[in-house]
Order: C-alpha cells, then structure tokens, then sequence
C-alpha cells in the first residue's frame, strides 16, 4: 500500500525559511516604496508584531503549521483588519509590495501565479471602503 500524499502549498514555496524571506521582502518593499505610503501608514513604526502576524497566518494559509490559529485563534481577517479604511488603492499597494517580494522568492512561475492571484482575491476580500 503507497500513501497518497498531497504537497501542500507550504512545501512548494519551501516552508518556514521561504515564507520569513517573502515576509521580510514585504515589509522591506511597504517600508521603502514611496507609493506604497497609504498602506504603510496603517501599520505601526515597528513592523514587527506585523511581521511575525504575517508569517504565522501565512504558514497555516499555505497548508503548513497554524501558528497564527494557535495563538490568536481564528484570524476572522476582515474583522481584524475593520478599523483600517481599506480600499482598492490600498489593497493594490499592498499587492505591490506582495508581487515584488514574491517575484524574489524562487518558485515555479505557474505557482507564483497561482499564489498571487489566491493573495489578490483575499486582498479584494479585505475592501471595507469604496475607492
């Protein structure tokens, strides 16, 4: 008898080393980009709580460990995330600054694509103001 075992997400892009280095290209490219200033001034000076807030949600998003659910519980993103005045400008600012850091992670092309537009559609979800 084989196992059938699925690779998840998580191991596609390489796991905990892979996803810190795509957080820390994100928050790199918010902290310097100058059009990308409306969605860094939703975060704190010190990025990071952000930072850490992100890897974890993105290892449990991915398939890998849920750290974010282990200690914050359900991430409920949009009621997180409702004090912020998100709209599509800063959604595609924040999609600026994920497409970049993605684009400097090694992965095949088709799963890059395939992840940012997974990570475009949760960005749209999190839209609580009109443009």
């Amino acid at each position: 008898m084989t196992e059938n075992k699925q690779t998840t997400p998580y191991e596609l892009i390489g796991g905990k080393t892979a996803i810190l280095n795509l957080v820390e290209r994100f928050y790199f490219f918010m902290d310097s980009l100058p059009e990308t200033s409306g969605v860094r001034g939703m975060h704190a000076a010190d990025l990071a709580a952000a930072h850490d807030k992100l890897f974890k949600f993105l290892s449990g998003w991915l398939g890998g460990p849920d750290l974010f659910i282990q200690e914050y519980g359900h991430p409920r993103l949009r009621q997180r995330h409702i004090a912020f005045a998100i709209d599509e400008v800063a959604r595609n600012q924040w999609m600026l600054c994920m497409n970049k850091a993605l684009n400097e992670i090694t992965m095949d092309a088709n799963f890059r694509e395939n992840l940012s537009q997974a990570l475009q559609q949760l960005a749209t979800h999190m839209i609580n103001q009109d443009g």
